[in-house]
C-alpha cells in the first residue's frame, strides 16, 4: 500500500496546482511503486497507474477496464454517496462518452465522431485562422503586456467550438463561466462558491447547480435545432439516434455539456503552458520563430507539458493481473497521465522541455477507444494560433508570477502574465 502522505498529495488539487509535490510523488512511485494501492483520506482505495506502458495497457482493454460502472473520475466516498442518491443509484452526474462503455459508447461516438475527423476539419480551417487573427490582434492591441491565460488562450478555443456547436458569441462568456465552475470546483478563484474550504453540501450543491445551468441553456438549443437544424454540432446532437430512437434526455444533454467544456479547456490549458514555457526560454522561443517547421514538435512537447487531464479513473471487470500484480474484478484503477509523460522509460529527460522532442509518445490524449474524439481539431487549432502569432511577436517573457489552477483532474495554467513586443 502507498503510504499516506504519497496518497494524499496524488490527490490534492492544491499539490497538483504547485506541480513539484505531485512530480516528486509521481517520479517515486514510477521507481519504487509502479503499480500499487493508494487509499488517500476520504477515498476508497484504488491501483495507481504511474507507467506509461500500463497506462497504454489499461487503456486499450476496454472490455476488461470499464468506464462507467464505478465514478469515472476521482471522488470522495461520501460524494460518490451523495451523486449516487441523487441519481438513481448511478455514480454519475452526465452520462457523455467519456461516462460510457460498449455498445452505448460506440454507438454515440459515431453520432458525432465525423465532425471530427481530420478530412472533414479541413473545412475550418480557414474560420480557425481568421479567429486566431483576431486574437493575435487582440494581443498586439494590448500595448505590450497582458495576462496570457486570462486574455488569450481562455478565449480563443472558446470561440472555435461555440462557433462549432453553433453556440452564439453573446452566449461564450457564460459557457466560459459555466466551465471554470464545473472543473475548478475546488478552486476558490473558479468555483460557484467563491469559498477557500466549501462543504462538502456546498460543493455537491454547486455542481448541481451548475450541471442545472448547462441543461438550462441546452434544452433551448435542442427546441430551436429541431424546429431549425443548422451545419452545427447541436443540430448533430438533437437530432441525432440511437437505434432508430432520438437521443434520450439525459444522454443528449451529457453529449453538450462534455463538447462545452473540454472542447476548449484542455486546450486553452495548453496553449497558455506553452507560452509559459516559451517565455521562460528565451534561446526556444528564438529557434521557433526562425523555424515554424519546429511548430508541430513544439505543439506536441506542450501537450505532454501541460497534460491538462490529470487522471481518469477504469474499474475491472474480472480478475486480471498489470504489472505481475493481482487486480480483483471490480477494483478501481486510476490512470495517472501526468506520470506517463514524464516516463523516464519513455522520454529522455522528461523534466526538460523540448520543443524539438521526437519521437513523443504522449498519452495526454489518451488512447484505444476512449481517445479524445477532439484530438484532431484542438491540434489544428494550436498550430494556427502559433502560426499567427509567432509570425508577429518579436519578444516575449514573463511579467509577474504564473499560477495553475486548483484541480486534480483537469486543470492548467490560470494565470500567465507576460511582457511582449509585437509587430
Amino acid at each position: 500500500m502507498i503510504s499516506q502522505d504519497i496518497a494524499d498529495t496524488i490527490v490534492d488539487p492544491k499539490a497538483h496546482a504547485a506541480v513539484t509535490p505531485v512530480d516528486e510523488a509521481f517520479t517515486y512511485l514510477r521507481k519504487e511503486m509502479p503499480f500499487a494501492q493508494a487509499q488517500p483520506t476520504g477515498f476508497a482505495p484504488f491501483w495507481v497507474v504511474t507507467k506509461h506502458a500500463d497506462i497504454l495497457e489499461v487503456e486499450r482493454q476496454n472490455e476488461l477496464f470499464h468506464n462507467g460502472d464505478l465514478s469515472t473520475t476521482l471522488t470522495t466516498i461520501d460524494v460518490d454517496k451523495k451523486v449516487r442518491e441523487m441519481m438513481g443509484g448511478s455514480p454519475h452526474m452526465v452520462r457523455s462518452l467519456v461516462q460510457m462503455d460498449n455498445p452505448d459508447h460506440m454507438a454515440y461516438r459515431r453520432l458525432t465522431q465525423a465532425w471530427f475527423l481530420p478530412q472533414n476539419l479541413k473545412k475550418l480551417e480557414t474560420r480557425i485562422r481568421d479567429i486566431a487573427t483576431v486574437f493575435v490582434d487582440r494581443m498586439a492591441e494590448m500595448g505590450g503586456t497582458c495576462d496570457f491565460a486570462r486574455d488569450i488562450a481562455l478565449y480563443f478555443p472558446l470561440h472555435v467550438i461555440m462557433e462549432v456547436l453553433g453556440v452564439p458569441e453573446a452566449d461564450e462568456p457564460r459557457m466560459l463561466k459555466l466551465t471554470q465552475e464545473l472543473f475548478g470546483s475546488a478552486d476558490p478563484e473558479l468555483n460557484r462558491t467563491g469559498k477557500e474550504h466549501q462543504t462538502f453540501e456546498d460543493g455537491i450543491a454547486a455542481i448541481q447547480a451548475t450541471i442545472g445551468d448547462f441543461i438550462t441553456y441546452f434544452n433551448a438549443i435542442t427546441e430551436d435545432r429541431r424546429a431549425n437544424p443548422r451545419d452545427d454540432l447541436s443540430s448533430a446532437i438533437a437530432n441525432g439516434q440511437i437505434n432508430g430512437q432520438p437521443l434520450d434526455h439525459f444522454a443528449a444533454m451529457s453529449y453538450y455539456i462534455i463538447a462545452a467544456t473540454a472542447g476548449h479547456d484542455t486546450t486553452s490549458n495548453t496553449v497558455s503552458a506553452g507560452m509559459w514555457a516559451l517565455a521562460e526560454r528565451p534561446e526556444d522561443f528564438k529557434r521557433l520563430k526562425e523555424n515554424p517547421s519546429l511548430i508541430n514538435p513544439f505543439m506536441e512537447e506542450t501537450i505532454r507539458w501541460a497534460t491538462p487531464v490529470k487522471h481518469f479513473m477504469r474499474s475491472a471487470t474480472a480478475d486480471a493481473v498489470v504489472r505481475g500484480q493481482k487486480v480483483a474484478q471490480g477494483d478501481w484503477l486510476m490512470l495517472c497521465y501526468p506520470s506517463g509523460n514524464r516516463d523516464e522509460e519513455v522520454f529522455e529527460d522528461p523534466f526538460t522541455f523540448k520543443i524539438d522532442r521526437t519521437p513523443n509518445k504522449q498519452l495526454a490524449f489518451g488512447y484505444g477507444a476512449h481517445v479524445c474524439i477532439g484530438q484532431h481539431l484542438a491540434r489544428m487549432e494550436m498550430r494556427i494560433f502559433w502560426e499567427e502569432l509567432l509570425k508577429r511577436i518579436d519578444t516575449i517573457e514573463l511579467n509577474g508570477t504564473p499560477k495553475n489552477s486548483e484541480a486534480n483532474f483537469v486543470s492548467g495554467p490560470k494565470s500567465v502574465p507576460v511582457r511582449y513586443k509585437m509587430k
